[in-house]
C-alpha cells in the first residue's frame, strides 16, 4: 500500500452550533448522509451537546477526507457522498457512495479515519492509501498537468467500477 494523501481538520464545536442556529438546523440535513443523520437525531434527542459533538466530528471527517483524496469539496466529493460510521466496537470507518465510490474504486483508494472530540473541539485525521504505487504517482502527475485542479483531473480519468464491500472506503 502507498499513501495517496493525508488529511486533517479541526472544528470548533461552538461554530457548528452557530451555523445550526442560523440555519434552523438545516446544516445537519445538508452535510450528513442518511445513516449519519439517523445517528445525529438519536444523539441529539438524548442531549443537544452530544448531537452537536457528533455533527462537528462528521463535518470534520468530511473535510479531512476531502483533503486526503486531493479533491477538496469538488465533484465527485460532496458532503453527502461520504459518511463516517462506527463499527459495533466504536471504530470509525468511511463509506462512500455514488460517483465518489466509483472514483475511489477506479484508483484503488481506501481510507482510514480517526476522530475525537472534547467539549470545545472536534478533530479528524484521514490517511488515504492506494493498492498500487503507480496509482499514487499517476494521480499526482494528473493533478499537476492541469495546474493543480484535482477536480478536472478526476473528471478526465474516472473509470466506472464497483467499490467492494457495500461501498466501504477502508475495508
Amino acid at each position: 500500500m502507498a499513501i495517496y494523501g493525508i488529511g486533517t481538520d479541526l472544528v470548533q464545536v461552538s461554530r457548528v452550533a452557530g451555523v445550526m442556529s442560523r440555519t434552523g438546523g438545516r446544516f445537519a440535513e445538508k452535510v450528513l448522509g442518511p445513516d449519519e443523520l439517523r445517528v445525529y437525531h438519536a444523539r441529539r434527542a438524548r442531549s443537544e451537546a452530544r448531537g452537536l459533538a457528533y455533527l462537528a466530528t462528521r463535518f470534520s471527517a468530511k473535510e479531512a477526507f476531502s483533503k486526503a483524496i486531493g479533491l477538496g469539496m469538488h465533484w465527485p466529493m460532496t458532503w453527502r457522498a461520504v459518511q463516517t460510521l462506527n463499527e459495533p466496537s466504536g471504530k470509525p470507518f468511511v463509506v462512500a457512495s455514488g460517483e465518489l465510490a466509483q472514483w475511489l474504486a477506479a484508483r484503488g483508494i481506501t481510507a482510514t479515519v480517526t476522530l475525537s472530540d472534547e467539549r470545545d473541539y472536534a478533530v479528524t485525521f484521514v490517511v488515504a492509501e492506494t493498492s498500487e504505487r503507480s496509482n499514487a504517482c499517476d494521480a499526482t502527475e494528473d493533478k499537476a498537468s492541469v495546474g493543480g485542479n484535482a477536480a478536472d483531473a478526476a473528471g478526465r480519468s474516472v473509470k466506472r467500477g464497483k467499490m467492494g464491500q457495500a461501498g466501504r472506503a477502508g475495508h
